[in-house]
This record gives C-alpha cells, structure tokens and sequence, in this order.
C-alpha cells in the first residue's frame, strides 16, 4: 500500500468542464486555479500541506528500484499527438483539441493509435506568468537583437506563443570519490644568460573527495539544444507541487524521449564535473598549487532518488527562408532565450560603418600630426 502512495498511482480523472456555462477550463498562471475565459467562472486547485503548511511536492522515489519504472496512470484520460513535421510527441488532455505543434507551427498533427505507456510525472511546477506577460517579454527581448532581420522579427508575433510542460529529471545521491592528480608550483630561477625563467616543480597527490547532490536536472527530451536550454534556466525544482491534471488543463505536456536509467547517465557526467571541480580547487588551496592536471578519479553515489517533473515553458516557433527558429520563455521566472537569424546586409553595414570609423579617426590624426 505505502509503494502504492509513493507511486501516486492512480489519481481520480478531472472534469475540466465550467458549471456554469459548460466550456473548457483552463490552468490560470496568476490566480493558480482554473478559470473559464468565456463567464469568468473560478476556482482554486486544492493543495494538499505538509506539516509546515506549504504544498507538498514530489516525493524522491529509489533510482534502482525497478517497481518505479513501469508506466502508469496521469489521473485523466489522455491522447498522444505526433506531428508529421518534426516528429514531436505531446500528452493531451483527451477532450483538448490539438490542431497546432508548439514545437515547430505546423498542422499537420495526428493522434497515436498506441498506448499511452509512458511513467506519470510526481511533480508540477506550475506556470507564473500568463502568455501575455510571457508575449510581452519577448518583444522586449527581441528589440534588443539588433542583427534579427525585421521580418524575422514580425514573424515572430508574441501571441503565438503555446504552454508547454518540458518532462524533467531530477537527481539526489551522496558521493565519494577517490582520486589522484599531479600539481605544479611555479618559481623563478636565473638562466644561463643571466634572465630570470619561470620553471615549474610537480608532485603527485591523491585523496577522498566527498560531496552531496540535490536536484541534479536532465531535460527528458532530445528535442533541444543544451544551449538553447541553457538560456532560459534556472528552474526553481524546490517549489513544485505534488502531480494533478488539473494543473495541465489549457497546456500540453511533452512525452520524454529520455529515460529514466540514460537520464542517470547524464546526471553523473554533471556530477562529475563538480567533483573534479572541487578536487581541483581543493589542491590548488592545501598546496599553493599554481598548475593541477591529470585528475583521476573514481566515484561512489549511495542513496539515490530521482523525481520525475514537468516545468512550464512558452514556446514560440516561426519559419524565416525555410528555416524554423525556436523562442522560449521560462513559465516560472519569465527568463527568455532562443536563437534570431542573422541579417548579411546589417552585419555589413557595421562593418563598413566601424572600417570608415577606423579610416576617419587615421586621417584625423595625420592631419594634427601636419
């Protein structure tokens, strides 16, 4: 029964119907309830507390306990749409129409005849701004993009914005790592010819290395650039609440492509680089050291638990000389990233601009010179 709970297995389906006139509700960022956007019907999402009266989140469950990777119910009736463009795989709610990919504009959308066989997330980090604040903040971001084509900018129209929950892993594990290296302190020494030389003397080292992780996150998905990723986050995982449909309702979740097992992976290559991190600073502080290379090392992870969460984001994409162009904007933070192409005809402009700017100020100064 308590693997049951742990689980979150089997949560009670949602009717995401307005009472009073019957329309589809929706997930509203800046009440964080359902609202109706047809008779203004509202109401909160309840939220179960824990014993400090915040909203309880997702519960670590054991990485290696096999029983957890099975697949298991969302808690409502849901569909898997693919589309034919680029191949991306969404979770509907099963009464939402989905006529529109939020990854790349296009409509050529069908739905899975297959089984939705994939694991319930534990936790949601719902959305904080509104596709309004999210719209506004890429103008903002765009108009400072000064080599973006102006049609590329028209292109992109804030309002075209989609909710989208990105499936997210996270990581906890208590490490131990042994290791060896070599560090080179640096001296002067006076050379044959009498001019100081800078000569380095090395030495070996090793030692134990241990250090706690929290929430180490992997996208669950293949779908993105680390980089383009990269500009949007921080995520704040501490603050999510515990899985409920109705925190989905109005939005899309994506389907992960990224295991739970090859997700690991990845988090202990981010883990490792911490460590050796760590080591190499450790060295440099204990021996005054100047130089560390050659880290070797080996890790023990104990007491590794994971969360598998969705984390919002507002996603836009357009189509500029037959290429598609991403943005997106952090659900939680309101942080933007994305990637603008490149007008030939400004770059040059600058660079003619900055050669005639270089070519004034030579001529300025051989005519003070005279």
């Amino acid at each position: 029964m308590e693997q049951d709970v742990r689980q979150t297995k089997t949560l009670k389906e949602t009717d995401r119907k307005c009472p009073n006139c019957g329309a589809a509700m929706q997930f509203d960022p800046l009440r964080n309830g359902l609202s109706c956007a047809y008779c203004g019907y509202f109401e909160e999402i309840p939220i179960e507390t824990n014993e400090k009266g915040t909203g309880k989140s997702a519960e670590e469950l054991d990485l290696f306990s096999e029983s957890n990777t099975e697949g298991y119910d969302w808690g409502t009736k849901s569909k898997v749409i693919i589309c034919k463009s680029c191949g991306a795989e969404s979770i509907y709610d099963e009464l939402q129409i989905a006529d529109v990919c939020p990854y790349c504009g296009s409509n050529q959308v069908m739905e899975a005849s297959e089984d939705l066989k994939t694991l319930a997330p534990g936790g949601v980090v719902p959305f904080r701004i509104d596709e309004k604040k999210a719209g506004g903040l890429f103008t903002q971001w765009i108009k400072k993009r000064f080599f973006c084509p102006r049609k590329a900018k028209q292109s992109a129209k804030p309002e075209a914005f989609k909710g989208v929950y990105l499936p997210y892993w996270t990581y906890d594990a208590r490490t131990t790592t042994k290791y060896t290296a070599r560090y080179g302190i640096d001296s002067e020494r006076e050379g044959e010819d009498g001019k100081k030389e800078r000569h380095t003397e090395w030495y070996f080292t090793g030692g134990v290395q241990k250090k706690d992780f929290d929430d180490v996150l992997v996208l669950g998905s293949k779908r993105y650039e680390t980089d383009l990723m990269r500009r949007i986050e921080p995520f704040d995982t501490a603050n999510n609440l515990q899985y409920q449909p109705k925190f989905l309702q109005g939005f899309t979740a994506e389907r992960y492509s990224v295991g739970l097992k090859d997700g690991w992976e990845t988090a202990k290559d981010k883990m490792k680089d911490e460590i050796e991190s760590d080591i190499r600073r450790e060295i440099e502080r204990r021996f005054h050291a100047d130089h560390v290379e050659n880290i070797v090392s080996s890790t023990q992870y104990t007491d590794t638990t994971y969360k598998y969460l969705l984390l919002p984001v507002w996603m836009s994409a357009f189509k500029y000389k037959d290429k598609i162009y991403r943005f997106l904007v952090n659900g939680q933070s309101g942080k933007v990233g994305g990637k603008t192409p490149v007008s030939a005809i400004r770059v040059i402009l600058v660079i003619a601009a900055v050669i005639a700017a270089i070519v004034g100020l030579v001529f300025l100064f051989k005519a003070c010179g005279k």
